[in-house]
């Protein structure tokens, strides 16, 4: 298949030059030659592939910045390269992987393991994320330059927090001599620590114990303080509560370079969803109350957040299902992420513009990657998009090796209908 392709009559929207409008995109070897209203002239590049987009949307090829794999350690569940023919379906192209496998990726020879397995089995860009203390212990924190050196994008201990203040203290001043980005999950230890599902008049009416707001808010505020204190780079991975995107506008304002991200999930589902103890919707954050996600969409609208996660994490049979309150954490979302926020779209609550900012062009900017913007010379990276075409969800379709998806027999408007990496077409649909 050539790399070299033009895409006509198609209506580009990117966020990075802040364009949206009907033209042509023109790729040659993989790289971005044009793109805009007034490429649609150009003559194609020698032996490349012309194809008419009419009705269709070209954006950058979106970017996951908090998958879970489990590969090495946990295959069954997900491999490198089956996540990635999941990203791809799903027009994702760059895709950022946690460090919680097993082995847990502290060393360089994991972070090496990951590049290479990539290379080899990947349709996508995979991304090791590294962690932040040796084996996510929370202790001693790990060699962050080397680690930078050898390909780590983001330094996280996944879905653990970094309970000890002096602890993570050290590491973001030692993260701010390498430029590199702190990126932590905001979970007390203590307090709702038996919690299963978020605190309020439901839980009570399930007999579930429940998991306050403050487990997200007081360690979310602790680290906005030691940002600002080593004046590093933080991102606070995951926020559920309008409390938590008050406290970054607050650090914001005192001058810390904080960013923050949120799950898909906790911006289209609500408590109330969990139904009859649904453990598919069991996740972390745990889904909130319907005003919650209301406000945490409004904070996605007004740049508050920054992006939005898929926040893939799969899980199998003898995890899944269990009584509620014994069920792992966890959802797959790789392949319903863009589907799933196209319904903010088109309920008019986010702007086409802000959404592919979020899931795109944002994420490559915070995490230094080559992705998110599809100005020349840019690597071609693309999604095309159908906004408009209904499809109903089925778990049979999904290309991860879970199926843990809390989107089973959804209806969807709008999904990606092909996906090219550095010009390559690694997905496309009929």
């Amino acid at each position: 298949m050539s790399n070299s392709i033009v895409l006509t009559n198609v209506r580009i929207v990117d966020p990075s030059r802040n364009l949206d409008e009907i033209g042509a995109i023109a790729v040659e070897n993989g790289i971005v030659v044009a793109a805009g209203k007034d490429a649609a002239g150009l003559h194609a590049p020698k032996g490349a592939v012309v194809r008419d987009c009419s009705g269709l949307v070209a954006i950058p090829g979106l970017v996951d910045a908090r998958v879970h794999i489990g590969e090495p350690g946990a295959e069954h569940r997900e491999t490198i390269a089956s996540a990635s023919r999941a990203a791809a379906a799903g027009g994702v192209t760059s895709i950022i992987m946690m460090p919680d496998t097993d082995p847990v990726i502290d060393d360089i020879a994991l972070v090496e393991f990951v590049k290479k397995t990539a290379h080899d089995k990947a349709r996508v860009n995979v991304y090791p994320a590294a962690a932040i203390t040796k084996g996510l212990a929370g202790e001693e924190m790990t060699e962050i330059g080397l680690l930078s050196q050898a390909g780590a994008v983001v330094f996280t201990d996944g879905r653990h927090s970094v309970h000890d203040t002096q602890v993570l203290r050290r590491v973001m001043t030692y993260a701010r001599e390498f430029d590199a980005v702190i990126s932590c999950e905001t979970r007390d230890k203590y307090l709702g620590a038996n919690g299963v599902m978020h605190e309020g008049l439901l839980a009570s009416w399930l007999g579930l114990s429940g998991i306050p707001k403050e487990t997200e808010i007081l360690p979310l505020e602790r680290d906005l303080r030691i940002a600002g204190l080593t004046r590093s780079k933080y991102h606070a991975a995951m926020i559920s509560v309008p409390e938590s995107a008050e406290a970054i506008r607050l650090a914001r304002s005192r001058g810390a370079k904080v960013t923050c991200g949120i799950s898909i999930n906790n911006l289209t589902l609500n408590e109330n969803d969990i139904g009859e103890y649904r453990t598919f919707f069991k996740l972390y954050p745990p889904l909130r109350s319907e005003d919650d996600r209301v406000a945490m969409v409004e904070a996605l609208a007004d740049g508050t957040i920054d992006i939005i996660v898929s926040s893939h994490d799969p899980q199998d049979v003898d995890t899944k299902r269990l009584p509620f309150a014994e069920a792992a954490d966890g959802a797959v979302g790789l392949e319903t992420l863009l589907a799933a926020a196209l319904r903010l779209h088109h309920s008019g609550q986010v702007s086409l513009m802000r959404l592919i900012d979020a899931l795109s062009t944002r994420p490559a900017q915070i995490f230094g990657l080559d992705a998110g913007t599809l100005k020349p010379g840019a690597k071609a990276d693309i999604t095309l998009i159908n906004l408009d075409e209904p499809w109903l969800l089925s778990r049979d379709m999904l290309l991860s090796r879970s199926k843990n998806t809390p989107f089973e027999d959804a209806r969807f408007t709008g999904r990606a209908v092909a996906t090219f990496v550095g010009g390559d077409l690694v997905s496309a649909i009929d």
